[in-house]
């Protein structure tokens, strides 16, 4: 009697909100799928949906050109003036003591699969380095360790992966013995999903017993990390930032003392990396003033005209793109969860195969629907205050998003060699380069052999001579 109960419960909810397809083939089921349909649509969240629907899916949201936009202030990629170099000096001191107090943690979003790159699994078991082939997890994982062991600490890693490569990314870790970290220092979880809707605003049916959803963006972190478990691990370590990137992009710098030393200098919540634009609408999210407040804007949302807006040196107005490279303080994803993770969700019109009413499975040749995802730097404007710092492309910045041409694995190693060789020109050492400039030998440096520019004037002694067509890997 309960049961049935429970399911006219269930009946008159779907009904109240015009979703009563999802359960059209109830009949056909058998008790352990009516029991996982039913699991499902308990935890969707009804007081949201027909919201969702009626200002997301059935409508595009405003533009940002309705709003008043200015460029955010930031700090340069290298001091100017005393008081600014007195500054850096003080931010990086006070990053190192940070980072060696234990204090920063590193999380990657690495919930991208490696499919449009053309292997299968997770984007971080992608092969890219240079000379050594190593992976994504590979990379960042020999990162942690040398940080771990040059400030003398414990440099925990949270993982976050997404429903289609969450067993994947276990089983990329298990079978490569976590790459050589104490497993019990890495953390790995799951981020949550959101219905997918026809354009109408009916949620679809991925088969007859399953709702069709998708990963609910790199904003569903923050949620994540709280039903995890995570956050309640890193406040038992005593971590306070949260070192944030995306599984993409391997220059980044994980653990970088200046970025942690200005963010905690300026007592700020949620801080960002940023570089200058290629050009106007280049795919990078534009920081801007809102109200006084420091808020990104979508590359897509931008309108034309003010992306192109050039100042009197013919520089870009709003010249600054976002990288997805973060410190965010653990108590401010403490509190965005305490109000239920407030970020505002952004509509995607996709192709979504689903199953019709008939209950035939459709594999849609154009875009038939919306998916509904949370972008994690809409929590910047959220925070108390926010640091915005410059960073250099050529140090930091080779996302891989494409199987070839730009930002491509061939991009990104090209990118890997470059830096590599400035850092030893930086020193001293000759490298051979092509007429166009270009390096004219592979070079790769491991983390074990140096972590920033500075780190290879201390090993001269250990670095051969190079040639041209030389395969160079330093470790």
């Amino acid at each position: 009697m309960a049961a049935q109960k429970s399911l006219e419960n269930i009946r008159n909810l779907l009904k109240k909100h015009r979703q009563s397809h999802l359960l059209a083939f109830w009949g056909q089921l058998n008790q352990a799928q009516k029991q996982n349909l039913l699991s499902q649509i308990e935890e969707l969240d009804f007081s949201q949906i027909d919201n969702w629907v009626a200002n997301l899916v059935k409508k595009t949201p405003a533009a940002a050109g309705q709003i008043d936009l200015i460029p955010a202030p930031f700090y340069s990629a290298h001091p100017t003036g005393q008081v600014q170099k007195r500054k850096y000096s003080e931010a990086v001191e006070l990053g190192k003591k940070l980072i060696s107090a234990g204090k920063v943690a590193a999380l990657v979003v690495a919930g991208g699969q490696g499919t449009r790159l053309g292997f299968e699994g997770p984007k971080g078991d992608l092969s890219i380095s240079p000379v050594k082939n190593k992976t994504l997890f590979r990379l960042f994982a020999e990162y942690i360790a040398a940080a771990s062991r040059k400030y003398q600490t414990v440099l925990p890693w949270y993982i976050m992966a997404s429903p289609l490569n969450y067993s994947q990314t276990i089983e990329a870790f298990r079978v490569n013995d976590y790459y050589a970290l104490d497993q019990n220092n890495v953390f790995i979880f799951e981020q949550g999903t959101l219905p997918n809707f026809s354009f109408d605003g009916r949620i679809l049916l991925a088969d007859k017993a399953t709702i069709a959803c998708s990963p609910d963006g790199h904003g569903g972190s923050f949620r994540a990390l709280r039903r995890s478990g995570a956050l309640k691990d890193m406040k038992k370590r005593g971590i306070e930032f949260i070192s944030y990137f995306q599984v993409d992009n391997p220059l980044v710098n994980i653990c970088d003392p200046l970025f942690i030393g200005l963010h905690a200098l300026d007592k700020a919540e949620m801080s960002s990396k940023v570089l200058i634009k290629a050009y106007p609408k280049e795919k990078l999210g534009n920081f801007c003033l809102v109200d006084g407040k420091v808020k990104v804007i979508e590359y897509s949302d931008m309108p034309d005209e003010l992306a192109e807006r050039r100042k009197h040196d013919g520089s870009l107005v709003f010249e600054m793109g976002s990288i997805a490279i973060h410190i965010i303080n653990r108590s401010l994803v403490e509190r965005l969860n305490e109000k239920g993770c407030p970020l505002p969700l952004h509509r995607a019109v996709k192709q979504i195969p689903h199953i019709d009413d008939s209950g035939n499975l459709v594999e849609p040749a154009e875009p038939n629907g919306i998916k509904l995802e949370s972008f994690v730097f809409d929590a910047v404007p959220l925070a108390s205050k926010s640091v915005i710092l410059e960073t250099l492309r050529e140090q930091e910045f080779a996302p891989i998003k494409n199987a070839a041409s730009v930002d491509s694995p061939e991009t990104a190693r090209q990118l890997m060699v470059g830096r590599a060789a400035d850092w030893l020109e930086s020193a001293g050492v000759t490298i051979p380069r092509k007429p166009d400039g270009s390096v004219d030998c592979l070079i790769e440096i491991a983390p074990s052999f140096a972590l920033d520019k500075d780190d290879i004037k201390t090993k001269l002694h250990q670095i051969p001579q190079i040639k041209s067509g030389d395969q160079v890997y330093l470790e």
